[in-house]
């Protein structure tokens, strides 16, 4: 089994490197079609140079190279600089494109082995472990996972680009057709010629920031080409393995996986973010839907002609015919004539009744559908008579993947989150007390005073204000808010928007204040019976350090206020807590980060449970590994199981929508790998495997470590007076600011401290000159001062890399980041700092850093090189860095001149677009911006 699945791999693998070199060939012949033999071959040079640099450096041979850099004349080097940009774009569609292949490849040559990481891995193994049918229905029954897109800007490819990239693997899928002729095989290659020529030839750069609405429109890209497809196509895999392995019972899984979006509803930070904007994103997302649905349903009708003078159908259905014609008119929708094809007459008044939806006049009559459900009824009545006939292999081909679609999408296709920061409401706030005559200066009350004052007001049912009352812009649009998301919850559904997130959550007031405001617009109320009703749920973010220290004391107050856990038992006893990634990280390094959240993972799971609250935590995670990002699966499995509770939520931001959604494989290939871990979770929570008694000696050890890696980060970022200068001299920061690759500005503040400064452009500087410093600096220094030159502790940090999955998914997560980091190119970088002091004192502190963590990773690990124990990543990376070279180097001389100008007053556009291009290359190149 091993020696096929090696002797798979190889073949597949030279396919990988035969696809690289078409497309490579193809850009080639591109190139001296555009700008001519002299072109290539300065490309050529680089390339082959920078490709023996990497494999030996020589002195000679590193300045020849470093003298045709520098040497290029600028309408060439801007050449040159798009060339080997657009060369990354192409190994990247290639690479995914293999994902897909491989999956394919196992699944045709293993027969019946079950492929690892796929649900059928996960079922199975239950059953290994004879788990009876009653576990595993409740196993199912309690797991949940909401992946939640954000219009975080990371993502610095434009929309055109990623269609055309689309159509490329498309194209290169097609290749491995083994029927093609050979005309077909030459005309595909003539296809992608033209691609590649269209990339070339189109501006890869914004002209202007995207606008919110721009967002909206890219986040709903990926459920209209592929997750309204593949998200069902989950669930149907699901079904036939617990089927195949639990044929007693016949399944339908309850929902448990499905998107969520910020897009729309995150105004922290972002002015225009308003509620009309929330408005119109939530009826652009109804829209979308409803077409999906009116597109399935006309093809639908294509197929059903099934007749009553053949079959005989469910009397209901013909009942529901008659009612139909009474009540709705159809206005846009041709009458199908044939009154002996009962289901195409149905489906034309669903489709109307759908239609209808977009139009105002509609509300409140029977023309129109109001509920999710009544859609659903109907075409569960569809179902039903189908089966009647005994037509139920069409039924199950093409009503029951249908129905999944609108149990999972509804009226408004993804769940919309509205997050502001806690400052916001404390403003406005303050400004409606004030006015309702309540208390004039409410902003400078204690904490303690300000949860009595907003106790009481959430438990008196009268309102604050008149509607009419004169207010601010600030408050005004504050309150808005609240009734958009209650008028919204009409219209829409009440899922439509159920969660608002508190950015920088520091007391129990910040959440009182919006279940207050909640309750002016209505979304918390009493019935007349006197039960508390909450359509809404504050949900608190804890960002930074000590915000996780404050989080538990934070929820055990709020528990303990009556009206409080009354609003929480409403919304059965569940609380969702945000906990963010970035943030922490940025405040106190990979190593902390990590160790906190998990502690506070821990803390406020056992203080919930101590008033019978089930926890959904929802993990604010970036695509870069300064950000929290890894693999979606390994992300579901590095929680603690027991913390899983209610279910979790995930990030997913700019650059990991676009390489784990645009391609309908991978998008299934990642999903099916986050359900087979949610499975897997689920059953360690419920039967632990872990030795405890170890587990606990290695907690004890981690809160040292953490404190030294702490001190170590904070020593450098907050407490050297040097720091800041040697961050924003030797990296691109305020380039980035420039991509115009989000509508939300870079810092929360127009501010210049480091405070205010958002983590997103904060990796992506680090990122793209190569140190990637958020991602490892301090580990060493912290590891090396645990083990103090005794081997038996070093022994101790081995066991724990061997047997504990938190310490062994950190120890992995810093070896990727010192792969990706280099600091021979970080060292050019640091050649911009004009300070010598600051810049010879700083890079040799993090060089030693470097030197020391990589040290002591091989002695835990007992590796030789770092990432021996991922060799595909490990060679991709080792393919990659000669050809992301040259582009650093570029970068830093083009950074260089830029600033030149712009110190003497001067700007040039073209250097600016220049360094905006190399930006873009590098991204791609490292796979990662923020």
């Amino acid at each position: 089994m091993t020696e096929m699945a090696t002797a798979s791999r190889s073949s597949t693998n030279h396919l990988l490197r035969r696809d690289v070199r078409f497309l490579g060939n193809i850009l080639g012949e591109v190139l001296v079609h555009q700008g001519g033999r002299e072109l290539l071959d300065h490309v050529e040079k680089i390339r082959e140079t920078s490709k023996a640099l990497r494999a030996e450096f020589v002195p000679e041979l590193y300045e020849e190279f470093v003298n045709t850099i520098t040497g290029l004349e600028p309408g060439v080097r801007h050449q040159v600089i798009r060339a080997f940009a657009i060369y990354f774009q192409l190994v990247n569609i290639a690479e995914q494109n293999h994902r897909i292949r491989r999956k394919r490849d196992y699944e045709r040559s293993a027969g019946e082995a079950v492929q690892p990481g796929s649900i059928e891995s996960a079922i199975l193994e239950l059953k290994d472990k004879n788990l009876p049918l009653n576990e595993v229905q409740e196993l199912l029954s309690g797991i949940s996972l909401e992946l939640v897109m954000t219009a975080h800007p990371t993502e610095a490819m434009r929309r055109a680009v990623l269609d055309v990239h689309k159509r490329i693997a498309n194209e290169m899928m097609e290749l491995d057709n083994p029927s093609l002729t050979y005309r077909e095989r030459e005309r595909l290659r003539e296809q992608l010629r033209n691609e590649v020529l269209t990339l070339w030839q189109t501006d890869e750069l914004r002209d202007r920031k995207p606008t919110v609405i721009d967002e909206v429109r890219n986040g709903m890209y990926f459920f209209h080409e592929t997750l309204f497809n593949v998200l069902p196509d989950v669930y149907d895999e699901l079904e036939r393995c617990l089927a195949k392995y639990y044929p007693e019972q016949k399944w339908h899984v309850p929902t448990y996986l499905r998107f969520g979006t910020w897009i729309g509803g995150d105004r922290d930070g972002n002015p225009s973010v308003t509620a009309d904007i929330t408005w119109r994103t939530l009826n652009m997302q109804r829209n979308l839907v409803i077409h999906k649905y009116e597109t399935l349903l006309k093809a639908l009708m294509r197929k059903m002609s099934f007749s009553t003078t053949i079959v005989k159908v469910n009397p209901e259905l013909l009942e529901s015919i008659e009612l139909e014609r009474e009540a709705v008119e159809l206005r846009t929708v041709e009458r199908w004539t044939n009154d002996h094809e009962p289901y195409r007459i149905k489906i034309t008044y669903m489709i109307q009744k759908l239609q209808n939806m977009r139009e105002e006049k509609f509300k409140g009559t029977s023309q129109r559908y109001h509920q999710v459900s009544e859609f659903i009824a109907d075409l569960q009545l569809i179902d039903r008579s189908l089966r009647h006939h005994y037509a139920d292999f069409v039924a199950d081909t093409h009503l029951k993947k249908l129905i999944r679609q609108v149990e999972l999408f509804g009226f408004y296709l993804a769940a919309l989150d509205v997050r502001q920061h806690s400052q916001e409401h404390e403003n406005a706030m303050t400004e409606v007390l004030a006015k309702a005559g309540v208390t004039d200066k409410y902003n400078e009350l204690g904490e303690e005073e300000k949860i009595e004052l907003l106790h009481g007001l959430l438990s008196d049912s009268r309102p604050l204000l008149h509607a009419t009352a004169s207010l601010s812009e600030g408050a005004k649009e504050c309150l808005e808010v609240y009734r958009t998301i209650h008028r919204a919850q009409e219209e829409f559904g009440e899922g439509c928007i159920t969660t608002y997130l508190i950015s920088m959550t520091r007391g129990a007031s910040d959440l009182l204040e919006v279940m207050v405001f909640a309750k002016e617009a209505g979304l918390v109320r009493r019935t007349p019976e006197g039960k508390l009703v909450s359509s809404i749920q504050s949900a608190p973010l804890f960002e930074t350090i000590d915000d996780l220290h404050a989080a538990p004391e934070i929820m055990k107050t709020l528990f303990d206020l009556p009206v409080y856990r009354e609003a929480v038992a409403a919304r059965g006893d569940m609380h969702e807590i945000m906990l963010g990634y970035s943030d922490s990280n940025k405040d106190g390094g990979m190593v902390t980060a990590n160790w906190e959240l998990r502690v506070a993972l821990n803390k406020i799971t056992e203080t919930a449970g101590d008033y019978g609250v089930k926890l959904k935590f929802f993990h604010g995670r970036g695509g870069a590994l300064g950000r929290g990002g890894m693999p979606l699966n390994r992300s579901i499995l590095a929680q603690p199981p027991h913390t899983i509770g209610a279910g979790i939520k995930i990030t997913e931001q700019g650059e990991v929508l676009t390489s784990r959604y645009s391609m309908e494989g991978i998008a299934y290939r990642s999903l099916e790998q986050a359900t087979s871990a949610l499975v897997k979770a689920a059953y360690l929570a419920k039967h632990p495997t872990l030795d405890q008694t170890a587990d606990a000696h290695w907690e004890e050890i981690l809160p040292s470590i953490s404190e030294t890696a702490q001190t170590k980060y904070q020593d450098l970022i907050f407490r050297d007076p040097g720091f800041m200068t040697f961050f924003k001299e030797s990296t691109p920061l305020s380039e980035v600011g420039e991509l115009n690759i989000g509508s939300r500005p870079s810092k929360r503040k127009n501010s210049e401290r480091f405070e205010d400064l958002r983590a997103i452009p904060w990796v992506f500087a680090w990122t793209q000159s190569r140190y990637l410093l958020p991602a490892w600096y301090a580990a060493g220094t912290a590891f090396e001062k645990y083990v103090d030159g005794d081997p038996a502790k070093l022994e101790t940090l081995r066991r724990m890399y061997r047997d504990y999955s938190f310490f062994a998914t950190l120890v992995d997560n810093l070896q990727m980041a010192l792969a990706k980091a280099d600091l021979l190119i970080a060292q050019q970088y640091a050649d911009m700092i004009k300070d010598d002091e600051i810049r010879t004192r700083i890079f040799t502190l993090v060089q030693e850093e470097y030197d020391l963590t990589k040290r002591i990773l091989l002695e835990i690990t007992g590796q030789e090189e770092i990432l021996d124990n991922v060799p595909v990543i490990q060679e991709s990376i080792r393919l990659r860095n000669p050809y992301v070279d040259p582009l650093s180097y570029l970068q830093v001389q083009l950074l260089s001149e830029l600033r030149q100008h712009r110190e003497q007053g001067e700007d040039d556009t073209e250097l600016l677009r220049e360094v905006l291009l190399t930006i873009n290359g590098i991204a791609a190149g490292l796979r990662n911006t923020g």
